[in-house]
């Protein structure tokens, strides 16, 4: 089911894309708009929905039907891992470390020079 849910839905979306791209633009028929065209039609120059118009409607619905057929699908299978059977590895404990000694004896600090009694 899976399988050709994903077949159609790959079919649909090519589809959609050619049919985009062969339509033509809004602006193509720019002069037909504004009189200067044979169109004299009650929806403008383009006329009433074309084929390709509702070509790209089916493809958008089907396209959207498949989306949601395999989101669905894929969020309600339940699915196995080979993971399930296996049990978590033990942890254990690190023993805590004990403080080390600096390998340099720490330096004298000077003492202050006395100052000198004169007598």
């Amino acid at each position: 089911m899976i399988t050709f849910l994903i077949i159609i839905h790959v079919i649909v979306s090519i589809a959609l894309i050619m049919i985009i791209l062969l339509q033509t633009g809004k602006g193509a028929d720019m002069g037909a708009a504004f009189g200067g065209g044979s169109s004299q039609t009650l929806f403008g120059s383009t006329g009433s929905s074309t084929f390709l118009s509702k070509a790209t409607t089916l493809a958008a619905v089907v396209f959207m039907i498949t989306s949601l057929g395999l989101a669905y699908i894929s969020g309600h299978s339940k699915r196995s891992s080979i993971m399930m059977n296996e049990k978590a590895p033990i942890e254990q404990q690190a023993a805590p470390a004990a403080p080390e000694e600096s390998p340099q004896p720490q330096a004298e600090m000077p003492q202050p020079a006395k100052p000198a009694q004169t007598e």
